[in-house]
């Protein structure tokens, strides 16, 4: 179970293999640090894309660029160039955009210019100037940009599917959609085979990208089961790949989304609990394996991650029970008391006093 791709086929074994070919397709992962200041500070060079865009790259990318008509996911956030005011997060509502080149709408049509000169997995620093923007009068409604504004874009080209008639998801058929996201699922496996972790984890999030919440919640009966065989595992899937990589609070993340569909998911629950016992979280973690050992008690991987973590506590509290008593120190020997010479004299002296008095008082008598 451990390191094993999550297929269609819900057995806790070997997962089958595919040969399906899925079209070129690349994506990548994982948001920058957000800085609500304003737009990240970049020292790279300035490359002219048009005479209202510019272009700095924060990370490159990989592979080949997109072409006209390329479907093309991405996330971005954008600001307004003169107020630095950000009117458009979308890594915050964990919603990627869609966006055909050659298809875009007027306001995007500077950021189209942007992402068909990066490459995938690209992040990219844009200066739009406001006649490829939201224009001379602005947008009022959402998102809210000033009349004749400027826009820097900080946009990560998320991946791209090259087609000829640039086919958005929502002209899909939920077959499509579907199958669309399969093909990436099981490309992804394929890598994942190959320990291409990072390739791997882009197929998966473009298949991902297919199932979003909007389509998702237009399902029910068949068309979502068929859909949740394809989104669940590419969520398992991608939790496997954060552990190999030590990304344990990633690859919380994605188990935890499969336990709101199916709280008893065996996969979710393990992975779960071995990324949070990475993080010291031995409760939790146990809660986990526990639950998943309950549902598969003849499993060897979970009995041996209870086993590791039984062992992980015994040792801690072994180190802990060294430390205090090394803080405490050695408990303190009792000492004999020593008997005071004065006492002695002062003992001796009533004693010889008590002597001269029976003395006399026997001669009295």
């Amino acid at each position: 179970m451990e390191d094993v791709v999550e297929q269609q086929n819900p057995s806790l074994g070997e997962d089958g293999e595919s040969d399906i070919v899925t079209e070129q397709a690349t994506f990548v992962h994982g948001a920058p640090h957000q800085d609500d200041n304003g737009p990240p500070k970049v020292d790279a060079e300035i490359e002219v894309l048009h005479e209202k865009v510019t272009k700095q790259i924060i990370k490159e990318g990989h592979g080949e660029k997109p072409s006209k008509y390329s479907t093309c996911f991405m996330h971005y956030r954008a600001w307004t160039g003169s107020t630095q005011h950000k009117f458009e997060d979308t890594w915050q509502e964990q919603r990627p955009i869609e966006l055909i080149l050659g298809k875009e709408k007027k306001e995007m049509e500077g950021l189209g210019i942007g992402i068909s000169n990066m490459k995938s997995g690209e992040r990219a620093l844009l200066h739009v100037g406001w006649e490829l923007g939201y224009g001379k009068e602005g947008s009022f409604s959402f998102p809210n940009v000033p009349p004749m504004a400027d826009i820097i874009y900080e946009v990560e080209l998320i991946g791209f599917d090259e087609t000829k008639e640039g086919k958005p998801r929502s002209d899909m058929t939920v077959e499509e959609r579907i199958g669309a996201a399969d093909r990436r699922r099981m490309d992804g496996n394929a890598l994942f085979k190959e320990e291409k972790l990072e390739e791997a984890m882009q197929q998966y999030e473009m298949a991902i990208a297919y199932m979003g919440d909007d389509f998702m919640f237009q399902l029910f009966g068949k068309y979502r089961d068929m859909a949740m065989a394809v989104k669940n595992p590419c969520h398992l899937n991608m939790a496997a790949c954060y552990i190999k990589l030590k990304q344990y609070d990633d690859a919380i993340v994605q188990c935890s989304i499969v336990l709101a569909e199916d709280e008893n998911n065996v996969k979710a629950l393990y992975r779960r609990g071995k990324a949070r016992a990475e993080l010291g979280q031995t409760d939790a973690a146990r809660e986990d394996l526990l639950k998943a050992r309950k549902y598969a008690p003849d499993d060897k991987a979970i009995a041996r991650e209870l086993r590791v973590l039984a062992e992980h506590e015994k040792s801690v509290y072994k180190k802990q029970k060294e430390m205090y008593k090394g803080m405490l120190g050695p408990r303190p020997e009792p000492r004999p008391q020593q008997t005071s010479w004065l006492a002695l004299f002062w003992q001796w002296l009533i004693s010889l006093f008590y002597k001269i008095f029976k003395q006399k008082t026997q001669k009295s008598d």
